[in-house]
């Protein structure tokens, strides 16, 4: 799926939803844009998603659909549309450093962090060295422009947040993360025994959902970053999805409760750290 095909397909479900409330609230395209006090075709457009609707335009519609208690959810949706869907391709075509920068403004303000991983160490709990093998693979094999040095600083800088204070970190690994070596057995040895310093971290939670644990209820899925109650971020193979519809997040929030009360913590999660550093031999 192309990013501008991704976009289309959201105002396109958007506009539909909005349809759906008109049919429900028993109005007519002319007769809600008579009450907003626009043309017909307006209406029309937004609900083919041939436009994505304004702030105001949604406040319009929820309000004379009866329906102002979905505004905030609506106003959401909207915003969202056009940064949703990033393909890497599209955010890395200068290099790595622009896609590490990014981040940071969402980064600097966020307080609450949750994050799940089902294959990679998140960003700000890497080494650098673990980062250099890291984005030296991404860059080779994405064929992007080199500004690896630069790239690495600004992904090892971001780490400064775990110890900034008044941030909470809750990460949940896969038993299996540990287990995935990135770069050489001494960066990975490295990598696992700095797991174990930033896990004594008083703002740090680190869970691991190990081998044993009973999938029947929830098996892995797509590694995702919770900020605060305001965002999700996940990594797809081909592009970068950014999700704030509220409903949705609370859905990304609900299943890393659930993924938590899977995982072990403190001495058990040490234990499985530990063994993963033993068996690199």
């Amino acid at each position: 799926m192309s990013s501008s095909s991704s976009v289309n397909q959201a105002r396109e479900a958007l506009g539909q939803r909005l349809r759906e409330l008109r049919l429900d609230a028993g109005l007519t395209a002319r007769a809600l844009a008579a009450l907003c006090g626009w043309h017909e075709s307006k209406s029309s457009r937004i609900e083919h998603g041939k436009m994505t609707p304004s702030d105001e335009d949604l406040r319009a519609w929820a309000t004379h659909c009866h329906v102002s208690d979905q505004t905030p959810d609506l106003i959401a949706v909207a915003r969202g549309i056009e940064g949703m869907y990033v393909e890497w391709r599209r955010m890395e075509r200068t290099g790595l450093k622009r896609a590490q920068e990014s981040v940071l403004p969402l980064w600097e303000r966020t307080r609450h962090f949750r994050a799940y991983a089902s294959w990679l160490i998140p960003g700000p709990l890497q080494t650098e060295a673990y980062i250099r093998a890291l984005l030296t693979a991404i860059r080779d094999r994405r064929q992007l422009p080199d500004d690896l040095d630069e790239a690495v600083r600004v992904r090892v800088a971001k780490a400064d947040v775990l110890r900034a204070g008044g941030r909470r970190f809750a990460v949940i690994l896969e038993e299996g993360v540990l287990r995935h070596r990135i770069g050489s057995q001494e960066t990975m040895a490295e990598q696992l025994g700095h797991l174990l310093a930033v896990a004594a971290l008083p703002s740090v939670s680190l869970g691991v959902v190990p081998f044993s644990a009973d999938r029947s209820g929830l098996w892995p899925v797509e590694d995702f970053w919770v900020f605060d109650q305001e965002q999700v971020n996940v990594e797809l193979v081909s592009a970068f999805l950014t999700i704030t519809q509220p409903h949705e997040v609370e859905m990304y929030s609900t299943t890393f409760q659930e993924l938590s009360r899977m995982a072990v913590f403190g001495g058990n999660a040490r234990k499985l750290i530990g063994a993963a550093i033993q068996a690199l031999g």
